[in-house]
Formats: C-alpha cells, sequence, structure tokens
C-alpha cells in the first residue's frame, strides 16, 4: 500500500472515531462482563464468532512449553517495542514483539513489516545464534500445529462454542500455570520431532487452507508504562492496544490468541486486576460492548468475518502479560517468493556482462520501462528500507534473513543501473516527441515518489525516537550513498534528475500534454 492510500485509510478512521464520540456526547456506552445479566445472550447473539477455549482443555504440555518459549525469548531480548508511522508521525507501541513464522514468509501492521524469525520446517534448516530460541521456535511451531488442528477440523466450534461464558459467570479459575512450568524444566523437546500440521478438510466455516503462518508475540509489563490510553467509548479502562481490526490477513481467516499473565490464582474473573479482551461491533453505538476476562492459559479464536465486522482491544491487568496471536497472514505479496519474482521480471530487461560496463537495455517499450520502475520501488520501500528500519535485531538470533536482504540489494542495485539506461533512452534523438511526452508521462510520477520516499526514510532514521534506541535496535537509512560516489549509477537524491526530466519536457514544447 503506498503511504498516501495509508494516510488516506488514516483520516478515514479517525473521521469516522470523531463521528462517535461526537454522536456520544460525552456519554460513555454500555458493555456488559461475565457478572452482568444478558452477557451470555449478548455473546451468542452479537459476537457469535468469538469462541473461547480454556485453559483446562488444551494439553498441559503445550502450556508448559509455550510458556517457557515466553520466558526464554525475553530473557533472549527478542521482545521489541517496534517504531511505527501513525496519522504522519513515529510513536512506539506500548506492546513490546517479536514476530515467528514460516520462512520466507513477512507480516505488515502499522506500515511497518516484520520480518519473522523462522521456525524450522521439513523444507528448511534454519540456524539460530542460541538454543534457548531453537527450542522456543521449535515450541511455537507445535503449538501453531496444534491449533490448525482444531481450527481446520471445527474443534473449537464444536467443543467451546457450547459453553460460552459458563465457567466466567461461575469464576472457575484455571491452575497456575508458571508453577507448573517450574516443576517442568527438566523437559526436553528435540528439533528432530517438528512435524507439519495435516491437510484440512473443507470447512463451511472458511478454515479450509486457511493453516496460521505467523504467530506475533506480545509483552508488556504494566508496571513499567508511565502512560496507556484510556478506552475512550465505554470507559472499559486502560489499554494495551487499542480498537482495532488484524491487518495483512487472508479475507475470512481465524485468528487464535494465546494469553499467559502471572495473575493471582485467585483473582474473579471479572475484576480489572486481570487481563481482557475487549471487542466492540465496528463503529456501532447500538449493539453494547463486551469484555472477556483472560485466565492465564486461555486461547481465544476470532473465527470467520469477525476481525472484518467487530473491532477488538486488550485491556490491562495488574501483572506481566505475553500472548502468541496466531494468524493467516496474506502472502500474495508479502513473501520472499513474491519479491524475487519481482526482480526476476524487472532484471529480464537487462542486458549485461559480468562486469555490467556494456549493460544496455532488451527493449525500451514505455510499459516495460514503467513496470521496471514500479518493481523498483517497491523493492526499495517495501522490502529494503523496511528491513534496515528495524536495525539490526534479526541478524542477533538467525542468520536466516542475511542472503536473501544482499540478494535483494544486488538485485535493486541492477535495477539502480537501469534507471540510468531509461533515461540515457529518454534522451536518445531517434524518439519521437510523442514517444517522449508518453514516456516522461509514465516515469516522472514514480521518481518523484521514490526522492519524497528516500527523504521520508531518511528523515524517519533520523528522528528522536530512532537515535534513542540502543545501536543495534537503531533504525539504519539503507540503501544510501553520499553525493559523488562512483559505485552508484545514480546519485541518492533525485532532485536534479527529476529536474532534468522536465527540462527535457520544456525543451520540447511537449508540456500541454503532461
Amino acid at each position: 500500500m503506498k503511504r498516501s492510500e495509508r494516510a488516506e485509510q488514516d483520516r478515514a478512521k479517525e473521521i469516522k472515531k470523531q463521528k462517535l464520540l461526537h454522536q456520544l456526547g460525552g456519554q460513555q456506552l454500555p458493555y456488559l462482563t461475565p457478572s452482568d445479566e444478558g452477557f451470555q445472550l449478548l455473546w451468542k447473539t452479537k459476537y457469535t464468532n468469538l469462541i473461547l477455549r480454556e485453559a483446562n482443555k488444551i494439553p498441559f504440555d503445550l502450556h508448559v512449553q509455550v510458556q517457557r518459549a515466553f520466558s526464554s525469548l525475553l530473557q533472549c531480548g527478542c521482545f521489541f517495542r517496534d517504531l511505527v508511522h501513525i496519522r504522519g508521525k513515529d510513536v512506539f507501541t506500548a506492546v513490546s514483539r517479536i514476530i515467528i513464522g514460516n520462512p520466507g514468509c513477512t507480516y505488515k501492521y502499522l506500515s511497518t513489516r516484520l520480518f519473522p524469525i523462522p521456525w524450522q520446517t521439513i523444507q528448511s534448516k534454519i540456524t539460530y545464534s542460541q538454543e534457548e530460541i531453537a527450542m522456543s521456535c521449535h515450541a511455537l511451531k507445535e503449538f501453531n500445529n496444534y491449533l490448525c488442528s482444531i481450527v481446520g477440523n471445527d474443534v473449537v466450534r464444536s467443543e467451546d462454542s457450547k459453553v460460552i461464558g459458563e465457567s466466567l459467570e461461575n469464576n472457575l479459575v484455571q491452575p497456575d500455570l508458571a508453577k507448573s512450568c517450574e516443576s517442568e524444566k527438566g523437559i526436553e523437546v528435540p528439533l528432530s520431532s517438528v512435524e507439519e500440521p495435516p491437510v484440512q478438510k473443507q470447512s463451511r466455516h472458511k478454515a479450509v487452507g486457511a493453516l496460521f503462518n505467523v504467530t506475533l508475540l506480545n509483552y508488556m509489563d504494566p508496571k513499567t508504562m508511565t502512560y496507556l490510553k484510556e478506552e475512550p467509548y465505554f470507559g472499559m479502562g486502560p489499554m494495551a492496544v487499542g480498537w482495532h481490526h488484524d491487518e495483512s490477513l487472508v479475507r475470512g481467516s481465524p485468528v487464535a490468541v494465546y494469553n499467559y499473565s502471572s495473575s493471582d490464582p485467585g483473582t474473579t474473573s471479572d475484576k480489572k486486576a486481570c487481563w481482557r479482551a475487549g471487542l466492540k461491533v465496528a463503529w456501532d453505538i447500538d449493539t453494547p460492548g463486551l469484555v472477556l476476562p483472560l485466565q492465564p492459559g486461555d486461547c481465544y479464536f476470532m473465527m470467520d468475518d469477525l476481525n472484518m465486522t467487530h473491532q477488538h482491544c486488550v485491556l490491562v491487568g495488574e501483572e506481566p502479560r505475553f500472548s502468541s496471536t496466531h494468524r493467516v497472514a496474506e502472502e500474495g505479496d508479502s513473501t520472499l517468493d513474491y519479491v524475487f519474482g519481482r526482480t526476476e521480471e524487472a532484471l529480464s530487461n537487462l542486458l549485461k556482462d559480468s562486469t555490467l560496463s556494456n549493460a544496455s537495455l532488451n527493449s525500451t517499450e514505455i510499459s516495460i520501462l514503467k513496470k521496471t520502475e514500479e518493481i523498483h520501488n517497491e523493492v526499495e520501500f517495501e522490502w529494503l528500507r523496511q528491513y534496515w528500519f528495524q536495525g539490526r535485531r534479526y541478524a542477533k538470533f538467525t542468520d536466516w534473513w542475511c542472503k536473501p536482504i544482499e540478494k535483494l540489494e544486488e538485485d535493486w542495485k541492477e535495477m539502480e543501473l537501469m534507471t540510468l539506461l531509461m533515461l540515457k533512452a529518454v534522451e536518445d534523438e531517434g524518439w519521437s516527441s510523442e514517444k517522449k511526452r508518453d514516456a516522461i508521462g509514465s516515469l516522472l510520477p514514480i521518481l518523484t515518489e521514490r526522492q519524497e520516499l528516500r527523504q521520508h526514510w531518511k528523515k524517519r532514521c533520523q528522528s528522536k525516537l530512532a537515535k534513542s534506541l540502543p545501536a543495534d535496535d537503531r533504525p539504519i537509512c539503507q540503501p544510501y550513498w553520499e553525493e559523488g560516489d562512483l559505485s552508484m549509477p545514480l546519485p541518492f537524491d533525485l532532485q536534479s534528475t527529476i529536474a532534468h526530466l522536465e527540462e527535457i519536457v520544456t525543451s520540447t514544447g511537449i508540456e500541454e500534454h503532461l
């Protein structure tokens, strides 16, 4: 998605929010908790696709492995507060995160592309910097397989939908699984035991083919937070994550969220001491909101189109909390296979020798030149700058992403050369004024966007927030090169290049056609 499109979406959301707040006129909307009359009825009629699987219905050994993985990843320094871009400015997320998933898969949210630490698969052997990280990724892959199997066979609906809210209303409390983990430290999980989940059968609930391919892990200790936003519509309390739809998911796919906090086992389920999920019908003031208290080890599912028709938030409890949010991330334009397919398409128009000294373009057809420059922008701003903006964090845990990013940088540099060759072609005396007009009309907006985005990313990397991060996590403005660097075909700053194209337009007398 282009920056302008994202900004337009943000503006639209803000308008909706302000309109809703205006309608409320300072009043708060009603919401129900398990202690309120009508809670079950509201859940069954307005939040049908929200399913809760309580901790005691999940195999004990999976609890042990996942909770140990949380602790290990935290100790290894794997959680980060992302520096995201919202409404024209950079902010740190309140929650610290790390993403783990299928090799080569990425996930994008809030204009930020995350590059998962890959978990081991039959097809890929992954090298990790620490054994604790390897074991943690394995544990989360095992748990992901479990979730895939129960969602794919509709076990979640058949076993859990009939008990919606029952234990919550009776204030049943789950066992203290943290203590259980302490007593099970001797368990070892061999990496060789990794198995892929079974092929899923056709399901009327749209789970067909919807294997979770990433999990976004979250961690927050509310005691370290000096400020948290209050929930604005219902008065539900302070939020760790505000109202939102999960982004970049396969349409209609489920989301599974595993919750773990070291809550006091005596905490009743409807007190604000425990962490809670808040849900509401999107931009609706007639339907009461719903608050779902979460006990350690509980897992809730947003099935079918719930993530699209409803919004959810996370309400802060008293103790530190981990979650593992399993998703079916879109793979269309978000995988390495995709982006390397794009670079191959672009570079197929480049004729070169081993030194690139006698390179030329196969074709100067305008549609081909335009597509090449579009791919050039996509590789630079959707992949390379996204990766380096997150510093060297990924290389600290695995070297898996290093070679693909190096290859993308090599391909991108050859596309810089293709841009130079394209600019030379536009000045070819054999080109008619009409062809020059069409070529510049197609290419100038792409180069202008490239110039604007380079300055945008450079500014982000130089911001106070960016510089406040530890050295390894600090954003890097890459690719970047100084003026006069003879190893680069074109300058970093394209102002003079763009001005030269505009001069060609003026000198050929074709400006009225642009």
